[in-house]
């Protein structure tokens, strides 16, 4: 059973031990993952010219239990690209059932073990590191990633000075990214379907130098190819709404790693805002 990285490096990296008739397949699945994704192994056995039992040992080969399991991460795959019209389409066993919620949060849950099991501990604290040890920390995320980038530099804020959170304003992005350097971190954040002008970003700030970590869905994400390092969270759901609690959930681990390697204490900082907080009655004390 794969548990620890997505299925097309999977395959990739199980390429050279495989059979001649498996590294067929390989090659099929790599390049056509979407038509592969819906055939039966005999079926895809029938069009590639191998043995019905070669396609199921070719599974077994790579780490799977049976073709079927093969099949249902290939799947998951071509759901996270589908439009949004096309999402909504394969939607109706979230919405028009009465364990609709059960579903979701079911589904949520199952993208919290799946981004425990797959994470990348080492790129995790280098990534901990780079932030900590950085002249300034852009952050940018558009679209519905906008809401987790923004989270990020809120309490990020709280531990440094030096936070810069990239958004759609009056200055274009690149402006607001023009004196980026080699001793700056850019923190992208990006998931399915993926923002074109993010990853234009990624690519501008890589040009000058700037280290550059990425938060994506998996491992064949555009962004994973234009990060120095990238952290994986899972975001599947059938629907025309991005699931992001488990995004935010290692956004959350992320914070917590970032705020206990500082070397300034801020605990002082924080009984400043306090003092602040309650001073302009910022929050609800009757109710605390």
């Amino acid at each position: 059973m794969i548990s620890s990285q997505n299925v097309i490096k999977t395959i990739q990296d199980s390429y050279s031990r495989l059979s001649k008739g498996q590294k067929i397949i390989a090659e099929y699945m790599i390049n056509h993952y979407d038509k592969a994704a819906f055939m039966t192994a005999a079926s895809l056995g029938s069009i590639l010219g191998v043995s019905e039992s070669t396609v199921v040992r070719f599974a077994n080969a790579i780490g799977y239990d049976g073709y079927k399991e093969l099949q249902k991460e290939l799947q998951e795959v071509i759901r996270n690209k589908l439009t949004t019209v096309q999402r909504l389409s394969l939607s109706d066993e979230f919405t028009k059932n009465e364990n609709s919620i059960s579903r979701v949060i079911e589904k949520d849950i199952d993208n919290l073990k799946k981004t425990l099991s797959d994470i990348d501990f080492g790129n995790f604290h280098k990534a901990v590191e780079y932030v900590a040890s950085s002249k300034k920390i852009y952050i940018m995320g558009l679209r519905s990633s906008s809401f987790l980038s923004g989270y990020l530099a809120f309490y990020l804020n709280f531990i440094f000075d030096n936070v810069r959170l990239v958004e759609p304003g009056p200055n274009d992005i690149f402006e607001q990214l023009a004196k980026v350097g080699k001793d700056d971190v850019i923190i992208c954040i990006t998931y399915p379907r993926y923002s074109k002008r993010t990853l234009e970003a990624m690519e501008y700030a890589m040009t000058k130098g700037c280290k550059v970590i990425s938060f994506t869905d998996s491992l064949i994400s555009p962004a994973a190819s234009k990060a120095h390092l990238t952290l994986i969270a899972r975001s599947d759901m059938l629907s025309f709404v991005d699931s992001l609690v488990a995004p935010m959930s290692l956004i959350n681990a992320f914070i917590i790693a970032v705020s206990s390697i500082k070397d300034e204490d801020i605990t002082p900082y924080f009984e400043e805002l306090e003092s602040v907080w309650k001073k302009y009655s910022i929050y609800d004390e009757n109710n605390q």
